[in-house]
């Protein structure tokens, strides 16, 4: 770029000036004429400067800023919501590498089995497989996710229905991904661990041009568990352009390519425990987690429960300023997801002769999601009064086929075989699942348009108003030669609203009271359990109520808290005096306080730390008879305390150390019924870390977890599928930046 120099005033160039004129008083004199006196020529030089980037990752535990939240660049002290923000260095440190890993570090958020072939979470009582973003646009197949092209990962709790749509019932999870710049990445990672860990994974990136900047990740990972039997290998690369073409443009051009396979492991099943007189209603109840042998044994048949899921994306956005204060960005995010999995696994739990019963079944999903965002923001002042006002649409395709396949000649969907607890499963072959169950294809779209108002009547009071509006068009078909109803088509119109209110008493503090409200339409979380009795109910509304407090104790710590009561409406459940039918109750609720702390204490201590105490339950009856959930009833995978606490010290400029704890409060595997419970006793479990600094271009850490090899169950996803936690193990890992 050449430009005129430009003269500054400088004490430096005064001086020198000054000298020269003293310098010139000595010298002759020459008379030039008025128009010569009058030019002054500057030479022309060649200035370079690298583009500025903004690719820089958060350094530490505390993040300060957020444009998912509001759909704005705006600090999270000003946002009236409960935020945790897991940055990159707590990712690198904690060696993290799943969405389950990230979430132990999240108030008010607990990871679930999943039935061991997806992320799932349970978010303020309310449980989740489609509730996760990337880059803001939904992704939500059920897959397990990687987080090797991970910046950070942001939790925004309680529904966001205004700014998402549909779902975030208890919150989402939004993944935001590396991006191109123009500062150099070159680093490579090598991690080796307990039960034949063995991963790498690579970013480089670096600045084409002045105008284009690229970077790719990629990762591949083979491992096996301390499962017996199961194993994963998964492998992905993303590439990423940034293109400025100006200071006031800005696109983003993405794509990855990720597959994931592994054994779906649905852990243990549970061994009844008698309690009083063996009577109809108690038989079952205070179920625990079956232990036979050590915590390695699998109940089913591993190497006829695949899973594998492959994922193809692309990621295109553009945002400018125009001159008039006008900002502009549009998103657009076109995915392909192919989903497998088979699965044999316990259907029951141990009886007192050592028998359960086995089930199996073939799963099969294809999702193509076209997803499109535009965003217009507008700062004015009113009077006295800062508006920043914000106006959206967004077109949302999602086309869903699912089918489901069960082994010939079983009594139901699932099927149902009898095993002894010591064995495998009676497949000692290679089943024949060709006896559909299932199969349908959804056409859902989505049109959406929001506006919300980020208002600033003075320093010490702001608000946050949002309304949206979406337009929900379901088109189901039951695929199936039987089907007595083969085509379904529902139309939802909703209207999510949010309302905050901020009061600063300081710059670095904030209280706030929040409401907002979400939607889950009836074809249900994966968009495929639409049925002809549930399409004309009204889909299922949350409605969040919260105040908190936020302090920036010091510039780089932070506290937050928040006390919120989350009711859960139009919950469809079995009509007590006509169980073939369904009604709709308004009877769960959470309420819950939260408390988070994140950052440096010291220049050479940094944590991370929350806390949870909360109470779900659901509020009215839920059905009938044995099955019924009675009122009181406890919500499932929600314990009543949780607390972790990860600590950091940096001991000089090559070593430093880290000690974390986790612990839980015992908590349901599934809702009580009136006839049965299974209990995940609560546990404590230690973990460290060991940190070096070799040279400039290598650094090394040992991760260890269950420093006191704790016998614990970890997650569930029903009463019968009970996920161990792992026991003592380690995890080495060598990175080199070049």
């Amino acid at each position: 770029m050449k430009r005129p120099a430009t003269p500054r005033l400088t004490p430096r160039p005064v001086l020198m000036a000054f000298g020269f004129l003293m310098a010139s008083a000595a010298l002759p004199v020459t008379t030039l004429s008025a128009a010569e006196s009058n030019v002054i020529e500057l030479e022309t030089v060649e200035v370079k400067a690298s583009k500025k980037s903004d690719t820089k990752p958060i350094r530490g535990y505390n993040a300060k800023r957020s444009s998912t939240a509001t759909r704005t660049d705006t600090d999270l002290i000003n946002v009236p919501q409960a935020i945790t923000v897991i940055t990159r260095d707590m990712m690198q440190d904690q060696s993290m590498q799943s969405i389950a890993d990230a979430v132990r570090y999240v108030p008010g958020v607990q990871a679930a089995q999943g039935e061991g072939n997806r992320d799932q979470l349970v978010l303020r009582g309310n449980q989740t497989t489609s509730d996760l973003f990337v880059d803001g646009m939904r992704d939500d197949i059920q897959t397990y996710r990687d987080l090797y092209n991970t910046d950070r990962i942001e939790v925004l709790k309680g529904p966001n229905g205004m700014i998402f749509g549909r779902g975030g019932a208890g919150g989402v999870i939004n993944r935001v991904s590396k991006k191109a710049g123009w500062d150099p990445v070159k680093d490579l990672s090598v991690s080796y661990g307990s039960f034949d860990h063995r991963r790498i994974s690579a970013d480089y990136g670096q600045g084409l041009t002045d105008e284009v900047a690229f970077r790719l990740n990629a990762v591949y990972e083979n491992s096996n568990s301390y499962r017996d039997g199961v194993d994963l290998r998964r492998y992905g690369f993303s590439p990423t352009f940034t293109i400025k073409p100006g200071d006031k443009t800005e696109m983003v051009l993405s794509a990855e390519y990720f597959k994931d396979e592994r054994i779906a492991d649905r852990g243990v099943p549970a061994q009844a425990t008698r309690t009083g007189a063996l009577t109809t209603t108690n038989a079952d109840f205070n179920r625990r987690p079956f232990r036979i042998g050590d915590y390695d044994q699998f109940f089913g048949n591993a190497k006829l429960s695949p899973t594998e899921t492959e994922t193809v994306a692309f990621n295109a956005a553009i945002s400018h300023a125009f001159d008039n204060g006008v900002q502009v960005k549009n998103s657009s995010r076109l995915a392909f997801y192919d989903k497998y999995y088979q699965n044999v696994f316990a259907n029951s739990p141990v009886s007192t002769t050592g028998l359960l019963s086995l089930a199996a079944y073939r799963d099969e999903t294809k999702r193509e999601n076209l997803i499109n965002q535009t965003d217009i923001t507008y700062t004015l002042k009113t009077g006295e009064v800062e508006h920043n006002v914000l106006g959206g649409f967004e077109i949302n395709i999602q086309d869903t086929r699912n089918n489901r396949t069960a082994p010939t000649g079983t009594t139901d969907d699932n099927g149902t075989f009898t095993s002894t607890a010591s064995s495998q499963s009676p497949f000692g072959v290679p089943v024949n699942f060709n006896r559909l169950v299932r199969n349908q294809q959804s056409d859902f779209t989505v049109m959406g348009v929001y506006m919300q108002d980020q208002i600033v009547f003075n320093p010490q009071w702001q608000a946050v108003i949002g309304l949206r509006h979406d337009r929900i068009d379901t088109d189901f078909r039951d695929l199936r030669p039987t089907a007595p109803v083969s085509n379904i088509n529902v139309t939802n119109n909703l209207l999510s609203p949010r309302a905050g209110l901020i009061f600063k008493p300081s710059d670095n503090s904030s209280i706030y009271a929040n409401y907002s409200t979400s939607y889950v339409p009836r074809a249900g979380d994966q968009l495929i359990g639409l049925t002809v009795s549930a399409a004309s109910f009204k889909p299922e509304k949350f409605v969040n109520k919260e105040i908190g407090a936020k302090w920036d104790i010091l510039p780089s710590l932070s506290l937050t808290a928040a006390i919120f009561k989350l009711e859960r409406e139009n919950i469809l459940a079995a009509d007590p005096n006509s169980p073939a039918n369904n009604i709709l109750i308004d009877g769960q609720e959470t309420t819950g306080l939260e408390l988070s702390l994140s950052g440096k204490v010291t220049d050479q201590w940094q944590v991370m730390a929350a806390y949870t105490l909360q109470e779900g339950e659901t509020t009215k009856q839920q059905g009938a008879g044995n099955g019924a959930i009675l009122a009181g009833s406890a919500l499932a995978l929600t314990p009543t305390r949780t607390f972790s606490l990860w600590n950091k010290y940096q001991i000089n400029d090559t070593w430093a150390i880290g000690v974390g704890m986790v612990s839980r409060s015992e908590m349901y595997a599934a809702p009580p019924t009136a006839s049965q419970s299974t209990i995940l006793p609560g546990y404590t479990r230690f973990d460290a870390a060991i940190f070096a600094k070799l040279s400039p271009k290598w650094d090394a850490q040992v991760n260890i977890e269950n420093l006191t090899n704790k016998d614990y169950a970890l997650f569930a996803h029903n009463n019968n599928n009970i996920t161990p936690g792992a026991p003592l193990n380690a995890r080495a890992t060598l990175n080199y930046h070049f």
